[in-house]
């Protein structure tokens, strides 16, 4: 059909035109794919850099028309008689292409999706925003879809387009601010990335996709294509088995890990997802964690950061592999009988000009104002909660951890920070809430909103707040006016108990309230006792380098603490590296030095921990008293002369009983009577100070108490006390 070039252009206007081909046309649909003009069928392409372009029809084959060169910039433009289904044969200078039109296809997103992403409550984000595998018309191909409401004119672009802005426009959805496009024939594995230009017309760097499932590892910084494919899992009857409140009643004993660092290879390669499941998860196993606890393994461009500082809150690090690949690490897990936790960051993003900050050339993600917006801290942007859409990204990015790859619980980093407005600032540098206060009134209510999602969706999944302050109703649920928490982090615990077994011994009884304070609150929250990285790491040593003394006092120290944590209510977390009493702070550079375990003194610690996991999952009395005040009491608590503590720890029924005492100083307590609820036998079941992790030997065996009062009970036992010591006795049945 031979039409004039006039006719191939009709209705486009000059500046039209030139938007277009200078890539900064907002409607790109308005001029490309098929158009009704004259009574014919004009199909315009935009393809800079083809030869030449045919016009096939979809069902045969045949060449219908060829395009004219509509402008030499790559503008072609064909006409055919009447609309049908059609494909692009395209000549380029390397090759044929055949694909179908990615103009021909009509709206992609419902309208429900976009009034749900405006509204912030559109839960299953990734697979609506970001790039998904799909099929339109019975084409096969890649939806993307990018929340960018202040952008000009948004592109995808990749190795399928030479990462040309001008090739592939997209569409505009006005009422949601979401641009989105169809390239048909695009698979898992493309690489991808935005080009936006901002409101005043300038071209940005290209940015990675916020909502993008897989990302290149670092340093690489280009979003991948994922599969929609589900992964095989095999762990039905873990997550169909016991409810959260039920794993919140028993024992929780986490590992905290770093999984690049925690074990390398020879030449400092860290283990993929594959290997940490041949490797970590028979570890955690065989040593009687209840949990993994991974930090960040979201995908973020600074190693250095651990993933405290991620960019990418819907894909895992490609660090590790694929993201099938964790999902079959977790997997595993699950199947050891292991639960696993995520850290997950939602308090800041760093300034990375690909990434989160200016998306669209505005402060979208983050506020405008740095008194509010700017972590000075950590130099991070911080996410503005006023915003319905980041809410809903936020909440979507949780969401997206526990349902699609079965994550047991997130432990939210930084909770502190967002509660208070005024967080590491000084007077006049932050804005108060609309009452004059310092509380962040919008990030109160995202938490309690976070976690009554969270628990409505995922009866399985447990959130974990790290809150360094007194913030009244962390762990109370919502509709109580708490933030809706099921655990939180006792920071107060770790640095009083830490600060105490640092001292030389001759001072302890000095301090003794400092051992004692914790348990004045410690049923006002559900607290998990955090030995974390944060403790091993800038110059504090490792937990064996804090321990006063020589090298046997080191170790005795160390055996005692780690006894006394596991006797103490609340739950457990040490972090790797911790169990074999590293000699140095943690590097996430290097390997932990597992090397240590060829010393007795090194395997005794890790002999000891696992031995009291053991014991904390067989013993209902060392488990209930974890959130319940009617589980504990202090045995002893007021002998600071020397410097020893008694707790004793009931079952629900007081069926059983077990009776936790600790000699923090380096002289033995022989003959030292403690008062006991029950008369009868009481069987040592742990000393720290047994000779198979490395202590001296002094042990009481089975003791029979005596019709002798002591503190307030009328039945006490007569027992020998170990040097820098903790011991455990299980009680006689009532």
């Amino acid at each position: 059909m031979n039409v004039e070039r006039s006719e191939l252009l009709a209705g486009i206007g000059h500046d039209a035109l030139w938007a277009l081909i200078e890539g900064r046309h907002g409607d790109p649909f308005s001029i490309l794919g098929p158009h009704e003009s004259g009574g014919m069928t004009i199909v315009r392409v935009y393809l800079p850099g083809a030869e030449g372009v045919d016009l096939i029809e979809a069902a045969s084959g045949r060449v219908v028309a060829p395009f004219s060169i509509a402008h030499p910039s790559g503008l072609f433009a064909a006409a055919m008689g009447s609309r049908m289904p059609y494909r692009l044969r395209i000549t380029w200078p390397d090759g044929e292409q055949i694909t179908e039109d990615p103009y021909s296809f009509g709206l992609l997103l419902g309208e429900l999706d976009l009034h749900l992403i405006s509204e912030g409550t559109h839960y299953s984000l990734s697979r609506t925003l970001g790039a998904v595998e799909m099929s339109v018309d019975d084409v096969a191909g890649v939806r993307f879809a990018v929340w960018a409401p202040n952008a000009r004119r948004v592109s995808v672009v990749g190795d399928f387009n030479a990462w040309d802005g001008r090739r592939n426009p997209m569409r505009l959805r006005q009422s949601a601010g979401v641009w989105e496009l169809f390239v048909p024939r695009l698979a898992p594995g493309e690489r991808y990335k935005f080009e936006i230009i901002d409101p005043h017309g300038n071209c940005l760097p290209q940015k990675a996709d916020p909502v993008a499932r897989a990302s290149e590892a670092a340093p690489s910084t280009a979003s991948i294509v994922a599969s929609s494919m589900r992964f095989r899992w095999t762990d039905d009857n873990w997550m169909k088995g016991r409810s959260r409140q039920q794993r919140l009643e028993g024992p929780i004993s986490v590992y905290e890990v770093h999984a690049g660092s925690w074990l390398r290879e020879n030449g400092g390669r860290s283990l993929d997802w594959v290997e940490l499941s041949q490797r970590l998860v028979p570890y955690v196993r065989d040593m009687g964690f209840t949990h993994i606890e991974l930090l960040p393994i979201m995908e973020h461009p600074f190693g250095g950061s651990w993933g405290y500082q991620p960019l990418g809150l819907f894909a895992p690090t490609g660090r590790y592999g694929t993201p099938e690949d964790l999902a079959y690490f977790i997997d595993r897990c699950h199947g050891a009988g292991i639960g696993v936790i995520l850290d997950w960051v939602p308090a800041h993003f760093p300034t990375d000009v690909w990434g989160l900050a200016r998306f669209d050339g505005t402060a979208l993600y983050e506020h405008e104002d740095p008194r509010e917006g700017f972590h000075r801290d950590w130099n991070t942007l911080i996410y503005n909660l006023g915003r319905n859409e980041v809410k809903g990204f936020l909440i979507a990015s949780a969401l997206e951890w526990l349902e699609r790859y079965h994550i047991d619980g997130l432990r939210v980093d930084a909770v502190a920070s967002m509660l208070y407005r005024d967080y590491s600032r000084n007077e006049g540098e932050w804005i108060p809430n609309r009452y004059g206060g310092r509380e962040n009134l919008e990030a109160v209510e995202f938490f309690k909103h976070l976690n009554s999602i969270v628990h409505e969706r995922c009866p399985h999944a447990m959130t974990i707040a790290e809150e360094s302050t007194a913030w009244p109703g962390v762990t109370k649920p919502p509709e109580e006016g708490g933030l809706g928490f099921d655990m939180k982090w006792n920071m107060g615990w770790m640095h009083d108990s830490l600060s105490y077994i640092e001292k030389d011994p001759v001072h302890r009884s000095y301090h003794h309230g400092t051992m004692t304070f914790g348990m004045i609150y410690a049923y006002s929250e559900r607290f998990i006792l955090p030995i974390s990285h944060d403790e091993v790491v800038y110059g504090k040593g490792s937990l064996l380098g804090k321990m006063p003394g020589d090298e046997w006092q080191k170790f005795a120290n160390l055996r005692s603490y780690l006894a006394f944590m596991w006797g103490h209510p609340g739950k457990k977390l040490m972090f790797m590296g911790g169990e074999i009493a590293q000699l140095g702070e943690w590097n996430h550079d290097a390997s932990i030095s597992w090397d240590v375990l060829d010393r007795p003194a090194h395997a005794g610690i890790q002999r000891l921990v696992k031995d009291l996991n053991g014991f904390y999952k067989d013993e209902p009395a060392l488990q209930f008293g974890d959130f319940h005040h009617q589980g504990f009491e202090w045995a002893a608590a007021d002998d600071a002369v020397n410097s020893v503590l008694g707790m004793l720890r009931y079952a629900p029924d007081r069926s059983s009983s077990v009776l936790v005492l600790s000699n923090f100083t380096p002289v033995p307590r022989y003959g030292y009577r403690i008062g006991v609820p029950q008369d009868g036998v009481w069987v040592e079941r742990v000393t720290t100070d047994a000779r198979e992790y490395g202590g001296s030997g002094l042990v009481n065996g089975a003791v029979s108490s005596e019709p002798v009062a002591a503190h307030g009970r009328p039945h006490s036992l007569a027992l020998t006390l170990p040097p820098l010591a903790t011991i455990f006795f299980k009680g006689p049945s009532p």
